[in-house]
């Protein structure tokens, strides 16, 4: 009997659970292990995490101590049960300030030392904004790994692997959701879809150029996206589509390639051709301030319910 998905894509992908449930990471046994913001929400909800959490809180100084405690506890916790990275993300209000964040990613580094955990299995989380890749490239150079999330173009994962990034999280069912929305009776099935494509010629130009920043598919609404992408270096996928890969059967042919790689150099970039890039593509500028506010609405449910545990 041939063995299911998920298998067969483990013996091609690095498979990491995009999650903060340690169950289901326990169950899955991924690699590596990302957590955003919105996953840290849904972590910090579960009963059995309660009376752990009003400790934290009470213990913190101020609602950011806090915030960046809760986050390095769950981390520490899925370091334990995962051998490779785990991602930890710095707060969404700071993605338009370099400094800012450099001075919160060495934070939460340090953090991670007072828990036991080495540095270099954490990678620090960024929007893939100007100020993060600008951020990303200082941190890379004192030691510390990043993870640049929140990434819908071209231009932004270029970006990225000129700044020396370890891992870029490409995102693949927020761009078809766009493409959807404007385009709703197109089919953009296998390998029409969008989101697909993006990853696909991302990972071809790094391949084709020798850059050794991590390619990493993340944001995935069906399994075939999934599917469609076996081979890219690391996939992120959350416990339903895991599931929904191990009880399926059938042969997973390896889509993906460096064989394939793109060769074509384009032209250097600097900061106002990023920008202008970014400005001439809708669906990135939109799905990139998009994805910032709403992993700040789920900060801020965090930091009330935070609140409220200080006062217990």
């Amino acid at each position: 009997m041939a063995d299911d998905l998920l298998t067969q894509l483990k013996g091609m992908t690095t498979v990491v659970a995009d999650t903060g449930d340690i169950e289901a990471i326990r169950r899955f046994q991924p690699t590596d292990a990302t957590t955003n913001p919105s996953l840290i929400l849904q972590a910090a909800q579960q009963e059995g995490r309660r009376a752990r959490l009003a400790e934290i809180a009470r213990q913190a100084t101020d609602i950011d101590d806090a915030l960046d405690a809760v986050a390095v506890d769950i981390g520490s916790e899925i370091s334990a049960l995962v051998p490779g990275y785990v991602s930890t993300e710095v707060s969404a209000r700071l993605s338009f300030d370099t400094q800012a964040s450099l001075d919160r990613a060495r934070s939460l580094i340090d953090r991670y030392q007072r828990h036991g955990v080495d540095p270099s299995r954490i990678l620090i989380k960024l929007a893939a904004t100007w100020e993060g890749i600008n951020a990303a490239q200082i941190l890379e150079r004192e030691g510390i790994h990043t993870n640049l999330t929140l990434m819908f173009n071209f231009d932004q994962a270029r970006a990225c692997a000129d700044a020396g990034v370890t891992l870029i999280s490409p995102f693949v069912g927020r761009i078809l959701d766009w493409h959807k929305a404007q385009q709703p009776d197109a089919d953009f099935s296998g390998d029409r879809d969008p989101g697909v494509q993006s990853v696909k010629r991302i990972y071809e130009h790094f391949k084709g150029h020798g850059y050794e920043t991590i390619v990493m598919g993340a944001s995935f609404r069906n399994s075939g996206e999934i599917t469609a992408l076996a081979g890219c270096d690391r996939l992120t996928i959350s416990p339903a589509l895991l599931e929904e890969l191990e009880q399926s059967q059938g042969t997973l042919t390896r889509r993906l390639t460096p064989l394939d790689a793109e060769t074509r150099t384009p032209e250097p970039q600097n900061e106002a051709d990023f920008r202008w890039a970014l400005n001439e593509d809708a669906m990135a500028t939109e799905k990139l301030a998009e994805g910032i506010r709403k992993f700040m609405a789920d900060q801020r449910k965090l930091e009330t319910l935070l609140g409220e545990l200080r006062q217990v």
